[in-house]
């Protein structure tokens, strides 16, 4: 038998209590409001949901509702008086000084405009606007870069960041435009942004356009992330065109024309570590410091801004809320791809969806970006790379910190190392997430010990990581104890291990322990933190082929399932989507081409 210490098991990360949700069993009706009462409880934006928060937003009246598009009064006023701007005008590409935004004009999609897909939970819910709205060609125009609104005055973000470990130096916004920040009826402030929207300063060789495919997965799993508890950034809509781009999809010199599409998204703040590299690296230090100031002003009500210490605090939230979101995504098995230091949000939120996969059979090893040839960014080293990410956003932050608040961050840091170690003994928090996924009530010794038990079943038997979780949370005590799994194709496939009987065994007796605990209120339990759907790319794939055929039928139904990935679906069970994944789904490939 192994220890837990020898057992790599990509689960081992920072992560406080795991977010509940509140679950109904089975959901027949393909009515987006079929579960508007009991819905999935504190799902995560950066703004973290209620439960009544979520209600509302389906359940909105229409008469309090915009409906026209020129009252929704988006501004750039703050970010531009708040920073100097880049005193060149004009999209062409070249090195940017002393500034954080250049403004930049979208240059809007050619051809027939259609509307592939609209979220009517951000557009309803955060934007204010009537849903009908996005029917509109006024809509068409203003989410795909032909309209401004009042008030908008468009920037391209400078920053840089580490790309696979070395500095690239001047990345930024590349084909993306900042349309201003919208304060809403709640008093939320969201940055408004278009991706896909055509060339800035920040191009470099690009062409300023993103396809359908790479569009597609944004929109999806952007909004399947905030459902299922995850701090992200928002999709409101995504509009496709005729109009041809061309890529080279998997870099090997087979180039193809595709269609472009832009989506328009949300967030709080879209400033991330990069942002402050850029300037520490360029020694613009008066520009950092009225960055950070502006940063933990707006984002972090938290920390005085009066506190000498302010920016040690603002990193020690960073830190503890960074391995927070990694054990979250490490929850369901998500890998982001490129988990590069311009792609991680200070705000802690999940940003810039490329290349990014939802594991299928447990492998700590899953990659699912093509172009990561050594697997730098697997599933199992995302709790690593966040390290490497933070000891470079303590050297951005260094120039503003004194000697001795360096030192004290970088005991911080240690503490992120420490609560990360590959160990289930000595780290009590890594292993909450786990602990929820399998329905443990209090803390046993050896219960990291048979969290790594189950792991490596799982990874010898390539057991499927969301369904072997799911079907342990449907599955009763008396079907476990009878070693009876009907339908059950996941736990078929663990029980095929040698030692299934004795991990059975063990999680029996553990369940067993639990005083005034019964056997629905476990499976209730696990079944609020396993979702039976996400986002595999087998399923983004056969949505985006159809998309690409002027069919949106399919991205409709899964951003619908996807609403709902903790309740059971009649429409999601017809498609497959908790089904064993089709073999052609292991042949699919993803790259950073987009």
């Amino acid at each position: 038998m192994w220890s837990p210490n020898q057992v790599l098991v990509f689960a081992l990360v920072a992560a406080s209590s795991f977010t509940s949700v509140h679950v109904l069993e089975f959901c027949q009706s393909t009515d987006r409001d079929c579960h508007s009462d009991d819905n999935h409880d504190n799902m995560a934006s950066n703004s973290q949901p209620s439960l009544h928060t979520v209600k509302s937003r389906w359940n909105v009246s229409v008469s309090n509702l915009i409906k026209d598009l020129e009252q929704l009064k988006v501004s750039s006023k703050k970010l531009i008086e708040a920073f100097p701007i880049d005193e060149v005008n004009g999209n062409f590409a070249r090195s940017v000084k002393n500034c954080i935004f250049s403004k930049s004009i979208p240059t809007p999609l050619r051809g027939p405009l259609r509307l592939a897909a609209a979220s009517k939970d951000v557009i309803e819910g955060i934007l204010d606007l009537d849903v009908a709205l996005t029917h509109t060609n006024d809509f068409l125009h203003f989410a795909s870069g032909d309209k401004l609104l009042s008030g908008s005055v468009p920037l391209a973000h400078r920053y840089g960041g580490h790309q696979f470990g070395y500095w690239a130096g001047q990345l930024g916004d590349g084909r993306a435009h900042s349309l201003g920040q919208y304060t809403n009826r709640k008093g939320d402030v969201w940055e408004l942004q278009l991706k896909g929207s055509g060339k800035t300063p920040y191009s470099r060789s690009g062409d300023g356009r993103a396809v359908i495919r790479s569009s597609v997965r944004e929109f999806l799993c952007s909004e399947a992330m905030h459902f299922l508890g995850i701090p992200t950034s928002r999709a409101a809509s995504l509009i496709v065109s005729d109009e041809p781009v061309i890529r080279d999809k998997f870099y090997n010199g087979n180039v193809k024309t595709e269609r472009g599409a832009v989506v328009l998204r949300l967030a709080k703040s879209w400033f991330r570590i990069g942002s402050l590299e850029i300037l520490s690296q360029s020694g613009e230090i008066d520009l950092l410091r009225k960055l950070l100031n502006f940063v933990i002003d707006e984002h972090f009500s938290s920390i005085n801004s009066d506190d000498p210490d302010k920016y040690l605090v603002f990193y020690s939230t960073v830190v503890n809320e960074t391995a927070n979101l990694i054990a979250q995504w490490m929850s369901v098995g998500f890998a982001h791809g490129v988990c590069n230091t311009d792609n991680f949000s200070l705000l802690s939120i999940t940003i810039d969806y490329g290349p990014f996969g939802f594991m299928e059979a447990y492998d700590p090893g899953f990659v699912p970006n093509t172009s990561d040839d050594e697997g730098r960014y697997s599933v199992g080293a995302q709790a690593n790379v966040g390290l490497f990410n933070l000891e470079k956003l303590l050297n951005a932050l260094s120039p503003v910190l004194s000697k001795h608040q360096q030192n004290q961050a970088q005991s911080i840091l240690k503490g992120y190392a420490n609560i990360n170690q590959m160990s289930f003994i000595h780290a009590f928090r890594i292993h909450q997430h786990f602990k929820a996924k399998l329905g443990l009530l209090g803390e046993e010794e050896d219960d990291g010990y048979l969290i790594a038990f189950l792991l490596k079943m799982m990874e010898d038997t390539q057991s499927d990581f969301t369904m072997t979780f799911r079907q342990l949370s449907e599955v009763s005590a008396q079907q476990l104890h009878n070693r009876k799994f009907p339908q059950m194709w996941a736990l078929e496939d663990l029980s095929s291990h040698k030692l299934f009987s004795d991990w059975l065994s063990m999680f029996l007796l553990r369940l067993s322990r639990q005083l005034h605990d019964s056997d629905l209120q476990r499976q209730h339990r696990m079944k609020n933190v396993n979702p039976r759907y996400v986002l595999r790319n087998w399923m983004a794939e056969s949505a985006i082929s159809k998309v690409e055929m002027k069919d949106f039928s399919e991205m409709e139904l899964l951003h619908h399932i996807l609403s709902h990935p903790y309740v059971t679906q009649e429409t999601a069970e017809e498609a497959g989507y908790a089904a064993r994944p089709p073999l052609w789904a292991k042949r699919l490939k993803v790259s950073c081409s987009s």
